[in-house]
């Protein structure tokens, strides 16, 4: 089955009353039956299905096992956001001592839990620009544990080599971890690139509405093999107390290795499960992604195009703009289209301020991937806990103003931001 196909059909069973929709199963917790068969559930021996709606539930089952058919993985681990998610992937194989070698281009909010929250657990985020290759090698030593990078950048737009960062990674097996909320499955699947984790924050271009809260982790095809006896990862490989002993990379569960280690340990410690409810929403965007992310990567792009037609305009990021510096990656990666977060810089603070007071039809809203416009200034709201020099390897300047664009007729959004920008 193709994507579009996969996305409306995978994961679900009719149950008993045969309902077209997915149940949304609203429980915390289920009926074992026996006391033999609630002890081995709680040893995994009876997989993660039913235990507990923290590590588990049937709704938010449908949900995982459908997106990991999108992704094109062989797992998938819904938790409760983006956040959750990456933070959630990174607890899955660092602990204190460790480090991580991660882009400098990326989300505010991920700089932050890199820099600062990690930091506190002793984990160390070595930030480095991701094009200087040699750098980045540099950086890596024994106790580094996972390589992070955004498909495209929020909000510089940048589209990284994948083939340079995979064959590295690769070179000193180390799990690479994409996050790919931007880019969404139906424009790029890095796990058939070559990576080996991709995460999302759901609440954005999957869900499409900004109505629900929701992350994902998504695991390749064969990971286990990268995982299984390699001393990086000593949590795969050694007994874990919690669970008398077993090993996990020994376990039947190969298949969903690093996201079933995710599930019973840092989701069942930590908490960040999913709602329900969020799952169920959730699959209903997932149902029309491949329609919606189509058009807003026309008005995305038809939006860049006329943002650097303009002279007041200094500079448009945009990765299939033939004189964006990621034009090659950017055709090379993202073949289907490149989303519709574009971003731009004016003169000033004060310019794009004006900018975005001016708009009607964009909200100013510090989200994106709504089917309705968005506009936001990086620096002084997503960034803004930023330092000066973090900005500047961020690529967020202080006349930066990034947009999503919505699924609006493009004629309209055009007309909205020519009045803003030019009257």
């Amino acid at each position: 089955m193709k994507q579009a196909t996969k996305a409306l059909h995978c994961g679900y069973v009719k149950d008993k009353e045969i309902t077209m929709s997915v149940p949304i199963y609203m429980s915390t917790a289920y009926d074992f039956g026996t006391t033999d068969f609630a002890a081995s559930s709680f040893n995994l021996e009876q997989g993660t299905d039913n235990v507990y709606t923290r590590v588990g539930n049937p709704t938010s089952a449908i949900f995982e096992r459908r997106f990991a058919e999108v992704e094109g993985g062989s797992g998938a681990l819904a938790v409760a956001s983006g956040m959750g998610a990456i933070f959630t992937s990174i607890l899955n194989v660092a602990e204190s001592g460790d480090n991580i070698v991660v882009s400098t281009q990326l989300y505010g909010g991920t700089v932050t839990l890199f820099s600062q929250t990690l930091r506190r657990l002793g984990i160390e985020a070595r930030f480095c620009d991701l094009e200087d290759l040699q750098n980045t090698e540099s950086l890596i030593d024994d106790k580094t544990k996972a390589l992070f990078f955004e498909t495209i950048s929020n909000p510089s737009i940048c589209v990284p080599n994948f083939d340079a960062l995979i064959t590295l990674a690769n070179k000193y097996g180390i799990i690479t971890i994409v996050d790919n909320t931007v880019a969404t499955p139906i424009l790029c699947q890095p796990l058939l690139l070559g990576a080996d984790i991709v995460v999302h924050s759901a609440s954005k271009y999957i869900g499409g509405q900004g109505n629900a809260i929701g992350g994902l982790i998504v695991e390749r095809k064969n990971l286990s093999e990268k995982i299984k006896d390699n001393v990086r990862y000593p949590e795969f490989n050694t007994p874990e107390v919690s669970y008398r002993g077993i090993v996990f990379a020994d376990s039947v569960v190969s298949p969903i290795l690093f996201t079933f280690r995710a599930r019973m340990v840092v989701v069942r410690d930590t908490g960040t499960a999913i709602s329900p409810m969020n799952s169920w929403i959730l699959m209903q965007g997932l149902e029309t992604l491949a329609l919606r992310i189509k058009q807003h990567s026309l008005n995305g792009l038809a939006v860049a195009q006329w943002l650097e037609s303009q002279d007041t305009i200094k500079k448009v990021n945009y990765p299939l703009l033939e004189n964006d510096k990621n034009y090659t990656n950017g055709k090379k990666y993202l073949t289907k289209g490149a989303s519709g977060l574009v971003s731009f810089e004016v003169a000033d603070f004060e310019t794009a301020k004006k900018i975005l007071d001016k708009v009607e039809l964009f909200s100013i809203v510090a989200n994106i991937g709504d089917s309705k416009s968005i506009i936001n200034h990086s620096a002084s709201t997503t960034h803004q806990q930023l330092s000066p020099d973090e900005l500047e390897k961020a690529g967020v300047s202080a006349g930066l103003i990034r947009l999503s664009v919505g699924i609006e007729d493009i004629e309209d959004l055009i007309a909205d931001l020519d009045s803003a920008i030019n009257s």
